[in-house]
This record gives C-alpha cells, sequence and structure tokens, in this order.
C-alpha cells in the first residue's frame, strides 16, 4: 500500500473475490487417529457427560442437553486421560477430572458467544440464538457450579482448588481481553498472556492436574504442566488464525467476527507492530472506524504482508515446545501419542503458511 492513500478502498475488487484470495483451512483438524489411544475412555467419559443431566432440575435438563451434546473434539478431557496414562496410569478420579475440565470449557463456551453475538457454535445454533442472553448466561452459571461441585469431591483439597484458581484465570483472562477490545496500544506479550490465561489454564491443568493424582514427581508434574500450557497457547493463536483464514464448513462457527468486535489477534498486531507512523494511523482509522468492505482489504493486507505467516510460525513453535517438554516421561505410546497431537496440529496449520 502506497503512503499516498489516506484510507483503504475496495477499488474495483469485490469482497468475493478478496476473500478468495486468502489462505483457506476447508477442512477440520482431525485428531481421531491419536486419540484413538483412548477410545474406550473417552466413549467412558463421553457417557459421563451426558448423565450429568440428571443432576439437574428437571425444568432445566433440556438447555443442559443442548449445551453438552457437542460435537467438538473432547481435547481437553482426552488430555487429562493421556497424561494420566503417560504418567501411571488412569482411575477413577481422572475420569471424573476429565468431566470437570469439559463441563468448564463448555460454560465458556456459552458465554463466549454471548459477548460475540455468535450465530452458530460447530455447526448448530448457539444457546445464544436458540434463548437469548440472559438464560444463557445462566446456563453457563449452572455448568460452572456444577463443575465445581464434582471437584469439591476429590479426596486432595489442592485439586479442587487448583480447578477452582484455573476457572478464575480463565475468567479473568477473557475479561482482560475484553477490556482491551479496540486498543491500539495491545502489545503482542499481553495479548499471548491473555490467551495464556484463557486457554491455556484449562489445557494446562488437564495435563498438571492427571499427573498430581498419580502421586508424580515434581519434575514430571511441571513437564506436563508446561507441556498443556504450551499446547493451549498454541491451539488459541491457531483458532484465532480459523477467524481470518478458516470456513464456516471447517470451524463449525461464525467466522470473520474478530476485527469486526475489535479483538485484535496475533496476525493483526504483528503488521501493527511492523507500521510507520503515519500507516499506523491509517490502519487504526480502520480498526475503530472502518466499514465491513474496509475491514476485509484490511484483512488482506495481514495476510499479504505476513501477519498469518507470522502467526503459523508462533504457533509451530509453541508445539515444538510442548513436545520438548515430555522428554522426562518414561517413553510409552500414551507419551508418543501427546507428542503426535501437536504434530497434527503444526502439519494442519502449516498449510496456511
Amino acid at each position: 500500500m502506497s503512503e499516498s492513500r489516506t484510507s483503504f478502498e475496495p477499488d474495483d475488487i469485490s469482497l468475493e473475490s478478496l476473500r478468495r484470495s486468502f489462505p483457506t483451512l476447508t477442512h477440520k483438524l482431525d485428531l481421531h487417529r491419536q486419540l484413538n489411544t483412548i477410545k474406550p475412555d473417552l466413549e467412558t467419559i463421553e457417557e459421563r457427560i451426558k448423565f450429568q443431566v440428571q443432576e439437574f432440575d428437571p425444568g432445566i435438563s433440556g438447555y443442559i442437553s443442548y449445551a453438552l451434546d457437542s460435537s467438538g473434539k473432547r481435547i481437553r478431557p482426552a488430555l487429562v486421560l493421556l497424561a494420566a496414562r503417560a504418567s501411571g496410569g488412569s482411575t477413577p478420579s481422572h475420569l471424573d477430572l476429565a468431566v470437570v475440565v469439559e463441563l468448564i470449557h463448555l460454560a465458556t463456551l456459552v458465554h463466549d458467544d454471548i459477548m460475540d453475538g455468535a450465530a452458530k457454535r460447530r455447526g448448530k445454533p448457539t444457546a445464544f440464538s436458540k434463548w437469548g442472553a440472559e438464560l444463557s448466561v445462566l446456563l453457563g452459571d449452572c455448568l460452572f457450579c456444577h463443575a465445581l461441585k464434582i471437584s469439591s469431591n476429590f479426596s486432595d483439597p489442592a485439586i479442587g482448588r487448583k480447578i477452582a484458581e484455573a476457572s478464575n484465570e480463565v475468567c479473568s483472562g477473557e475479561i482482560l481481553q475484553t477490556q482491551r477490545r479496540f486498543d491500539l496500544k495491545l502489545s503482542i506479550a499481553e495479548y499471548i498472556k491473555f490467551i495464556s490465561m484463557k486457554t491455556g489454564a484449562l489445557f494446562r491443568v488437564s495435563t498438571e492436574l492427571a499427573a498430581m493424582l498419580n502421586g508424580c514427581r515434581p519434575d514430571e508434574v511441571l513437564a506436563l504442566r508446561n507441556y498443556g500450557d504450551y499446547l493451549g497457547i498454541a491451539y488459541q493463536i491457531y483458532d484465532d488464525c480459523l477467524d481470518l483464514a478458516g470456513t464456516e464448513g471447517a470451524t463449525g462457527k461464525t467466522v470473520g467476527t474478530d476485527l469486526a468486535k475489535g479483538k485484535l489477534t496475533l496476525p493483526l498486531l504483528h503488521v501493527l507492530a511492523q507500521a510507520g507512523p503515519a500507516e499506523q494511523e491509517r490502519l487504526h482509522s480502520i480498526i475503530l472506524h472502518g466499514t465491513p468492505e474496509n475491514r476485509t482489504e484490511l484483512l488482506a493486507q495481514v495476510v499479504e504482508r505476513g501477519g498469518l505467516r507470522n502467526a503459523v510460525r508462533r504457533v509451530q513453535s509453541y508445539l515444538d515446545q510442548a513436545i520438548a517438554s515430555l522428554q522426562v516421561l518414561p517413553k510409552t505410546p500414551y507419551r508418543e501419542t501427546l507428542e503426535d497431537i501437536p504434530r497434527a496440529v503444526a502439519e494442519h496449520v502449516a498449510t496456511l503458511a
């Protein structure tokens, strides 16, 4: 873009043709091969999650059932079970932990969809689009509270305390990121901090507590904690890239909402950091006041100027760190599966680079 331009204009290029110029992921991330290692455990978890409906008043069971009936990957419960088997073995307490982290995750999704005004999640209408904000807020609250109720049953109070701390961290990270929407002074370091809180926390607690329940050595607990943190950060950056380069068929949710909502993600932050003062002023004008046409061309500039490539490289770096953190664990098929998950994510996201 030349310095003489005073604003982003669509010129003679249609929005659709600009969109077609973006790299796209047209298929979903597939972890079936990796998770097949613990398929019987995941089937048990699925049954347990659905059983939770019976713990609620019959008058709200339909809402709860809808929220729990997810077509998601159940990656957090899977991490609990894989980390358990990689660090000594799976116990009934690990199954409880897997249910707890998934309930907390589902609660955050219900609330996220309200804040984002999202119409679809995983290919079906969100609770927000079906029943509105008031009921959906309470639905998410019910799921949160039920998860904490289950976590109070662990014999070691440190487990329940860490689950509560992680839940607090998830919500705090979301608040901090929401506060900074449209904040043009947001740094990449702050962005990484926020996503480590709002996404990394549940990944981290899934793997760390799995090791704690097995009474592992401190270095093994730390290794699995770091693995979860690195994988969670990478996964959120990847998810943010999907808002730019995904399709609804691949993501199962409404795409293209981040910039419109003022959520500044890594691809855009990279381009802002590289821009000179005059260009930054123009970019800021589009972020704050731009039309949908202006924003689409801005996203095209983000792709052209390497913002997406930079984000992909960061994803791959965090995934490499996740794999490296596991070296202190015994080499077992379950450790190998934990290593294969970051490799599968890296292979999937590499097509965007």
